[in-house]
């Protein structure tokens, strides 16, 4: 997983609705529901036959092509959905996030662009609602990953930590942590962290932030610790079964547990923000399961 999938799964489990999601047709309304259940292709179905599709409809189209892999479709829906006129931050970010993946799977002729086009709508989409959580993160680490001549650079990832710190000391601190930890300050990424956990004790992605980190450095025993912390804390999230699994076959240790947490982790309710089961399964073939 990338740093931006990584931060979404441990620090927002749960996607926020759109504000187009008001008062819609009830297509659209069991299409949500659909979408929220991971069940893209049905989603789907039912939205493509609507003869008149809104902005609602061409941005829950975009969504359910994203997280099917099928870029190039989202990119082409969510760019209907903005022509509309009917633009909202939520929009722009889903057309940033297709922008970006477009980025990732092109070849290097044409990826530049779609980074560039992928910074211009998340830097939109934060100027829209500042307060936007999803698209300040993805902002931050596209300024944190991307080379100075696409508009990146560790720079502008601090400018916005410290705007995000703010209103949000927890959340400042973990992108201040992501920070240190690309400057090799390792002691004071880890101490970052920390305070972010001691800043919001009741946000199992703070456990599961620190536990991963403490675990790819050797510190086995704290980290375990703090995953059994997570896990008494929500006992049903997906997010800590998989993260837990996944660190153990990073670390080559507890293979028979990763695969029971996989095993639990494939026959839980997923939602958008979970990692796909063809992830999880791909773990299981890695330690030949």
């Amino acid at each position: 997983m990338g740093q931006r999938s990584r931060r979404i799964l441990l620090l927002h489990l749960c996607l926020a609705l759109s504000p187009l999601a008001r008062a819609e047709s009830p297509a659209w309304v069991r299409a949500n529901t659909l979408y929220h259940g991971t069940d893209y292709n049905a989603s789907l179905a039912l939205l493509l036959p609507l003869e008149k599709k809104d902005a609602a409809a061409l941005q829950l189209i975009g969504q359910d092509y994203f997280m099917l892999g099928e870029y190039s479709k989202a990119t082409e829906f969510l760019e209907r959905a903005v022509a509309t006129g009917a633009v909202n931050p939520d929009c722009l970010l889903w057309l940033g996030r297709a922008f970006g993946r477009r980025a990732e799977t092109s070849g290097p002729f044409t990826a530049p662009g779609y980074a560039a086009k992928s910074r211009q709508m998340l830097e939109k989409a934060v100027a829209l609602d500042p307060a936007n959580r999803e698209a300040v993160g993805d902002l931050f680490d596209y300024y944190l990953e991307a080379p100075g001549f696409l508009g990146g650079g560790e720079n502008k990832a601090a400018a916005l930590a410290a705007q995000v710190a703010r209103h949000d000391p927890a959340e400042g601190h973990y992108y201040q942590a992501l920070l240190d930890e690309q400057r090799k300050k390792y002691d004071s990424a880890e101490q970052h962290l920390r305070t972010a956990l001691e800043l919001a004790p009741r946000q199992v992605g703070r456990f599961l932030a620190l536990a991963q980190y403490l675990a790819l450095r050797g510190r086995t025993k704290e980290s375990d610790a703090l995953f059994e912390e997570a896990e008494r804390i929500a006992p049903d999230a997906p997010a800590v079964l998989y993260e837990r699994a996944q660190i153990y076959i990073r670390t080559g240790r507890n293979l028979d547990e990763a695969r029971r947490l996989l095993h639990r982790y494939l026959g839980a309710h997923l939602t958008p923000d979970d990692p796909p089961r063809s992830e999880a399964e791909a773990l299981l073939r890695k330690i030949g399961a």
